[in-house]
């Protein structure tokens, strides 16, 4: 049959149309692939002055520059940002979250994270510390023998102060958690006799002249048997399953991040003002709180290495892991 015209030239159109659609697709294909890989990066973080660097980056657009779109996440606690990342909800932490709630983690999903940074901390670079009231008479950690103990709150916590107590020889100690921000004030009311407490509380406590340290770098000392060893107890993170997703985003983020560890290492009084907003910490105490020490997955040393599995190693003693778990294969590889 014979087609008339019309229609020939009708079809035609249609073809053309169908034709350049397709072309305009192919054209858009590669729009499309880079909105894909810039996911949206879910960093979940504690609000305490050890995640300073992560502060920094947010604020100073390090992230931003690198075309990363990273969502601060704030947990009230780092065994909640252990349990986000592993729901699926947090795609890794910033630095200050327990390094042992961490493996907790890892312990319940291996192969969960990799850590591409530490905040170290000792008697130089100063976090944990046990304080008592100002006018207290303990001026040393055995006197503690018998008292009554407030810990922060959470495993990692708890299971530092209990050792340190028995190995500084504060036998028949009783050790109840309590969270930081009320470490003050229940000295001041008598409600405990001391606390094994993190920066700033210190600060705050000798700041309003009611309390006082008895000993700092107090983990490095106990635990890790000098007082200048790297105590590992914080740690940015990704999750593997996001750095196997997006192997280029993982990489900007890490190196975005480190131009915050930088900037802390470099210029730390022009960093310390990016606490606010994300800690309790401001005004006057912005300069006075200690600020930690940061270690990167590529500077590691055996040593290094070393100090961390022996603090993990202590929660395997105590039965608090059930398995040992080998910092090595936790630490980020490039």
């Amino acid at each position: 049959m014979c087609i008339p015209e019309k229609s020939s030239a009708a079809a035609s159109r249609r073809q053309l149309l169908q034709a350049g659609a397709a072309g305009l697709a192919v054209l858009a294909a590669p729009a499309i692939v880079r909105a894909q890989a810039a996911p949206k990066i879910r960093i979940g973080f504690w609000p305490v002055a050890a995640g300073l660097p992560f502060f920094a980056a947010v604020d100073r657009g390090y992230f931003k520059e690198a075309g990363l779109d990273v969502e601060p996440l704030k947990f009230a606690g780092a065994q909640q940002v252990m349990e986000g990342m592993l729901a699926g909800r947090c795609d890794g932490s910033s630095n200050g979250t327990g390094s042992a709630n961490l493996a907790i983690g890892e312990i319940a999903q291996p192969g969960l994270f990799k850590i591409f940074c530490t905040n170290p901390s000792n008697a130089r670079f100063v976090l944990d510390e046990f304080i008592v009231a100002k006018d207290s008479p303990t001026k040393t950690m055995a006197e503690l023998a018998g008292k009554k103990i407030a810990s922060g709150p959470g495993i990692q916590n708890v299971t530092l102060c209990k050792t340190m107590l028995e190995r500084a020889g504060a036998t028949g100690a009783t050790v109840s958690e309590l969270p930081i921000g009320q470490h003050v004030a229940a000295l001041v009311a008598g409600q405990v006799d001391a606390c094994y407490t993190l920066e700033p509380t210190g600060t705050v406590g000798r700041m309003n002249g009611t309390t006082r340290v008895i000993e700092a770098g107090v983990v490095a000392k106990y635990i890790l048997g000098d007082p200048m060893a790297p105590w590992h107890g914080g740690a940015a993170s990704l999750t593997s399953e996001f750095i196997k997703k997006n192997p280029d985003a993982a990489r900007k983020y890490i190196a975005a991040y480190a131009r915050g560890v930088e900037l802390v290492r470099s210029k730390p009084d022009d960093a310390r003002q990016h606490m606010k907003g994300y800690t309790a910490i401001e005004g006057s105490l912005t300069a006075e709180v200690p600020l930690a020490s940061y270690m990167l997955y590529n500077e590691f040393k055996p040593s290094d290495v070393a100090y961390f599995q022996k603090f993990y190693d202590l929660f395997t003693e105590k039965g608090i892991f059930e398995k040992k778990v080998p910092v090595d294969g936790l630490l980020y590889k490039a």
